[in-house]
Formats: structure tokens, C-alpha cells, sequence
């Protein structure tokens, strides 16, 4: 696992707050498996669901993998 991969998960999960992966799989359109391996380290993102979720959390992908602080 790199550093991208772990700070995109928690730095996801810190976004969410009490949303649950079912919740925000259905609101940006990502299958629920996609984006809990996402979750857990397990499967690095695409350019296109990283975007997405940046666009939804209204964040830069900078902010999202770890790059800037909030």
C-alpha cells in the first residue's frame, strides 16, 4: 500500500462522518465493493472516481490523497 492509498482512505472516512459506504456508493454513482476496497487499502482509485469524489466533497485531489492539508 502506498501513502496516497492510505491517506485517500482515511482522509474519505474523515469526510463522510456518519455516512455510511452504501450511502455515499449510491450518492457519486460508485459500485459499494469499488469503493469500500478503496476504503480498506485495498484497490487503488481510477483518475475518474477520484475526481468524482473530489467534486462531491467539494475538495481538491491534492487534499483528498494526502498532497495539501485541508
Amino acid at each position: 500500500m502506498n501513502k496516497y492509498m492510505k491517506n485517500l482512505s482515511e482522509n474519505l472516512k474523515d469526510l463522510m462522518g456518519d455516512m455510511t459506504i452504501k450511502e455515499l456508493a449510491k450518492q457519486v454513482n460508485i459500485p459499494q465493493p469499488t469503493l469500500s476496497r478503496y476504503l480498506s487499502c485495498q484497490r487503488q482509485i481510477t483518475l475518474e472516481y477520484l475526481v468524482v469524489l473530489a467534486d462531491y466533497f467539494d475538495t481538491d485531489i491534492d487534499i483528498l490523497i494526502g498532497r495539501r492539508d485541508y
